[in-house]
């Protein structure tokens, strides 16, 4: 499943920041956010195919203005390589999200069919709880969580967007 930047708010952009895979880069990009008053929705960062290479993909929301000021401040730090913009670009995005659900007797066979109906997986089963884990976009994961509400969510965690662009077009 895809998400293109024409579903998401006016105001949620979503950048991919390559840099140098070096000590201290995620510090220094994460302060630049903090000293323009932005909130970093979800932040993933991982080597990319060139192990010296890091790709941050981060959802900020703000008005694209102050946005365009963060891009070009991005490019001030030293290890920074690249900043793609894919706010209004068709990408295929995807998370990941652990969710621990109180079960019982009753609700078990419930919490199982939800479960497949999103291609999740149970990743653990006691007698009082199941974990699912759920791949897919930001309205998979939140679809599924405002099914599994009803049993009670005992913990729940996620990662951020990971993001690519879509086709040939390479970063």
């Amino acid at each position: 499943m895809a998400t293109t930047a024409t579903s998401k708010p006016d105001n949620r952009h979503t950048l991919s920041v390559l840099v140098e895979n070096k000590p201290g880069v995620l510090a220094r990009v994460a302060g630049l956010f903090a000293r323009r008053g932005f909130n970093i929705e979800s932040l993933a960062v991982s080597e990319t195919e060139d192990p010296d290479t890091s790709r941050m993909t981060i959802v900020v929301s703000g008005p694209p203005r102050t946005l365009e000021q963060i891009s070009k401040q991005l490019y001030k730090l030293i290890d920074v390589i690249k900043v793609f913009d894919y706010t209004d670009a068709a990408v295929v995005e995807r998370q990941l999200a652990l969710i621990k659900v109180r079960c019982t007797k009753e609700t078990r066979s419930e919490i199982i069919q939800i479960t497949d109906i999103f291609r999740a997986q149970i990743v653990d089963m006691s007698p009082e709880s199941i974990t699912v884990e759920v791949t897919g976009n930001t309205r998979k994961i939140a679809a599924v969580r405002n099914l599994l509400e009803q049993f009670g969510i005992l913990e729940m965690v996620g990662t951020g967007s990971v993001v690519l662009v879509r086709g040939l077009q390479l970063t």
